[in-house]
């Protein structure tokens, strides 16, 4: 069964993730279905790019996030597959497989450049268009033996790569929309509305290995917020100097 690995990997009873157990359909052929992207705040930061087919939610661990620049091969490495209700998931692991922060960072619809998915995969060369919030236009995911950090030679390394279009050009993308499509938080949002309790006893799961990945987890968030606080006062201040420079360089009316 196609989600057997995914269920394998979790215990329903702890984890807030959907168990998958409808059957779902998806369309076929150059037809548009779901696609998102889930920013993972767990032992490292990541990013889960999950394409919608046969039922499921093919999926891909890219450690540094889409780019938008077409000179840029991100490694998205092939896990297995997930739910198709889980695109829609936003939350605290609390232990266990994957135990951290999941944001859902973008999502919308994926259409094949291809008629027949099953065969762009096998190949190792899927071309397909995105359109989400943050993430549009014409990519590929390319199966790769090739010397790249993190790359495993087993036929689960791939890269994302965005191709020349409109929707493509420098910017960092994840610096520039790094909140949540679904609740527009940060993860220190994310996690004190779906834990309060973590704020008061800075243990949002018992003591051990699991308690201490959750402080440091804590930390990293504040952090981050922390980070994006400052960039946008430092943004903001920018703007109005330049307003102000502005106004300083206008030439004064003459009295009359």
């Amino acid at each position: 069964m196609p989600l057997d690995k995914y269920r394998e990997k979790r215990d329903f009873t702890i984890s807030p993730e959907p168990s998958g157990d409808k059957t779902r359909k998806s369309p076929s052929g150059r037809k548009p279905r779901f696609f998102c992207v889930q920013k993972h705040l767990a032992s490292h930061l990541h990013y889960d790019f999950r394409l919608e087919h046969n039922g499921v939610l093919l999926s891909w661990a890219v450690p540094k996030g889409p780019a938008l620049d077409p000179t840029i091969k991100r490694l998205a490495m092939h896990v297995e597959d997930h739910p198709i209700e889980y695109g829609e998931f936003e939350g605290v692991i609390p232990e266990g497989y994957g135990a951290g922060i999941v944001m859902l960072w973008d999502r919308g619809t994926w259409t094949p450049e291809t008629d027949d998915v099953e065969a762009a995969l096998k190949k190792g060369d899927l071309k397909f268009t995105l359109d989400g919030y943050k993430l549009k236009g014409s990519w590929v995911l390319v199966r790769t033996k090739g010397p790249y950090a993190g790359s495993s030679g087993d036929g689960r390394s791939w890269l994302l790569i965005k191709h020349k279009d409109d929707w493509s050009g420098a910017v960092d993308i994840a610096e520039f929309a790094p909140l949540s499509v679904k609740s527009e938080g940060d993860f220190a949002d994310i996690l004190s509305q779906d834990n309060p309790d973590v704020w008061r006893s800075n243990r949002p799961a018992k003591g051990g290995d699991t308690g201490a990945l959750f402080e440091r987890i804590i930390r990293q968030a504040q952090s981050l917020k922390a980070q994006s606080s400052k960039s946008s006062k430092s943004s903001k201040g920018s703007k109005s100097s330049e307003k102000s420079s502005a106004r300083a360089a206008r030439p004064k009316r003459a009295r009359t």
